[in-house]
Order: C-alpha cells, then sequence, then structure tokens
C-alpha cells in the first residue's frame, strides 16, 4: 500500500494521514476485508509518529471504515459512501485551491465553466 503525503499541505498530519487512508479505501487501493499495515510499519513508510496514524486509524474506526480486531490488526470493513467519498474529494479540492489562492466561489465557477 503506497500513501503519499503532501509536506507544503497547512492540515494537521494526523488530517493527511486520515485522507491518504480514506482516499485509498475509496480507490480501491485498498479493498473491504483487506487488513493494514501495522501502525508502525505505516508512520515509518509516511514518515510521521505512530502515534499520529493511530489517530487517524481510530477516527476511520469512529466512520465505520475500519475494524480493530485483537490479534488480528486493522481492516477494511467498507467503503465510504459515494457522497462521503465526494465530500472528501471536495474538501481536498478546496484546500488544494486555497494553497494557490482560490476562493471557494471562484473554484465554484471553475467547475460551472467546465461543465
Amino acid at each position: 500500500m503506497l500513501l503519499t503525503l503532501d509536506l507544503n499541505d497547512p492540515r494537521p498530519l494526523h488530517e493527511q494521514v486520515t485522507a491518504a487512508i480514506r482516499r485509498a479505501i475509496t480507490d480501491g487501493k485498498i479493498a473491504p476485508g483487506d487488513r493494514l499495515p501495522p501502525a508502525r510499519d505505516l508512520a515509518d513508510a509516511l514518515g510521521v509518529n505512530a502515534n499520529t496514524v493511530l489517530r487517524s486509524l481510530r477516527h476511520l474506526r469512529d466512520e465505520g471504515l475500519l475494524e480493530f480486531r485483537r490479534g488480528r490488526g486493522v481492516s477494511v470493513l467498507r467503503r465510504p459512501d459515494a457522497r462521503q467519498a465526494l465530500e472528501s474529494q471536495v474538501r481536498d479540492l478546496l484546500d488544494e485551491a486555497a494553497r494557490h489562492g482560490f476562493r471557494p466561489h471562484e473554484v465554484i465557477d471553475l467547475i460551472k465553466e467546465l461543465s
């Protein structure tokens, strides 16, 4: 499982990790029933603290996407519903647009132009 973080992203690291894992599930890189690598391995791969990854995993568990099982690790329960997945992508788009100096209404205008 290849996850990456954007070092220029102003969001807290745990939110970036949460979004990266959610995106991997949404995109089908991680399927329901698949087990995730241990938090320590994910943290090493992402270059963050293991507690940051654990915080993200707990958040995704609370959303109902992940399941924690003692002795079996963390596995994917389900994909996010379509609206939830789209909301996540829109949030990412708005964050990216803000980093480039665009306001939400400008993004909406751009979407209308492209539709």
